[in-house]
């Protein structure tokens, strides 16, 4: 038996309705595993900042995290496609949450909650790509966009459940510790469902095919720069959470359930720009960018109401991301360096959020309407980028 994502040529590709079932069976493990990271991340800004944290220090561990577990997806993809070891990959970052996550609960300050925040991000780092492989292999039967749209709308179910027992667990405690607890739940659930979703995957011969389209290393570059202007600009929830918590906009028992609203939108609005992507390409991820860019307005300027407003265009971006970024990734590279270019793309991408928090976190201290500047600006140019790139992108093959 081996790893290999995809069956060679001449081989009998994977069927629809079994591409389907396996995109599924990955989408219920990255259901608990969100339910396990992003009920955390619902209340980590304010988590830090009962513990001492300021508003830099939260955009600098958010970004620490980030770009720690991008720089490691750039090895650990390369990793993936010399190794074939695709599944051992996936399940060693998946069990890391069984550990870190609970262990929240035991920080005895902010530096050392840190600490755990960048080893969850660790745990991401190195499951991604070879997960992101193996999901490509599915969702070249059924069409990039829609398949990582569905997987994304499974994952973000999990980010609505998460938060949603954060929350019942923060108004009954009434302080945030012993809900990271609670959390290790889904996280064994989550290494439950990826055995199922293993024996859902049958045994594929290891040298894989190459998809129609050929890898175009200029095209992916321009491509991974643009994502991380986008990335650049856009504010990590824990810092919108950490506002919303210092400028008492919402009861701190609300942030969560206001997180699992946000996740709610965001599964709804990835399988949505999924689709879009498989007709009109990268049109959709701009449209995706432009409501985006309203969070940042309308998020750390509004009062109560308009928050809620900028939660949702936030949530709705983060959405066409999520529905365009990757399956963007799989029509522009060949099977066989797919893991090497999700590891390279996620690491351009995590570093430009990490220098993108840590600046939003300094300027939030000196000016919000600096912070929102800054941000609309970086949004502005990717979206320049992308529509220049949109008729460089090649046509999705014919299915």
């Amino acid at each position: 038996m081996t790893d290999s994502p995809e069956p060679p040529a001449g081989a009998p590709r994977l069927p629809r309705d079994a591409a389907v079932r396996f995109i599924v069976a990955l989408g219920f493990v990255s259901l608990f595993a969100d339910m396990t990271y992003e009920g955390a991340r619902s209340v980590i800004g304010p988590f830090l900042a009962v513990m001492g944290a300021t508003a830099a220090q939260v955009g600098f561990i958010a970004g620490l995290g980030e770009m720690a577990a991008a720089s490691l997806r750039f090895f650990s993809g390369r990793f993936a496609d010399r190794s074939r070891a695709y599944w051992p990959l996936t399940f060693l970052g998946y069990g890391l949450n069984i550990i870190v996550v609970p262990a929240l609960a035991f920080a005895g300050s902010w530096q050392a909650a840190a600490l755990l925040v960048v080893a969850e991000r660790t745990g991401k780092s190195v499951r991604g790509p070879a997960r992101d492989v193996l999901l490509s292999g599915a969702t070249a039967e059924v069409g990039h966009g829609w398949g990582f749209g569905l997987h994304a709308a499974m994952d973000q179910a999990g980010a609505v459940l998460g938060p949603l027992l954060v929350v019942f667990a923060v108004s009954r405690a009434h302080r945030f510790a012993p809900a990271f607890l609670m959390l290790a739940a889904p996280a064994v659930a989550a290494v439950i469902a990826l055995v199922l979703a293993r024996a859902q995957r049958p045994a594929a011969p290891a040298a894989p095919a190459p998809e129609p389209a050929a890898q175009t290393p200029g095209l992916f570059w321009t491509y991974a720069a643009a994502a991380g202007l986008l990335a650049l600009g856009f504010a990590d929830f824990s810092l919108l959470a950490y506002h919303i918590e210092k400028a008492a906009l919402m009861p701190a028992a609300m942030i969560p359930l206001a997180y699992a609203g946000a996740m709610a939108v965001n599964g709804i609005t990835a399988l949505l720009f999924g689709r879009l992507f498989d007709r009109i390409g990268l049109l959709a991820l701009v449209a995706g960018i432009v409501v985006s860019a309203l969070a940042l307005p309308l998020g750390f300027l509004g009062g109560p109401a308009l928050v809620a407003v900028g939660i949702g265009c936030w949530a709705t971006g983060l959405g066409a991301q999520d529905g365009v970024l990757r399956a963007g990734i799989a029509r522009i590279t060949t099977v066989s360096k797919r893991g090497a270019a999700f590891g390279a793309f996620n690491g351009v991408f995590g570093i430009a959020w990490f220098a993108g928090s840590v600046t939003m976190g300094l300027l939030y201290e000196r000016s919000r309407v600096a912070l929102v500047i800054f941000g609309l600006a970086a949004h502005a140019a990717a979206a320049l980028v992308f529509l220049y790139l949109r008729r460089r992108l090649p046509a999705p093959a014919k299915k």
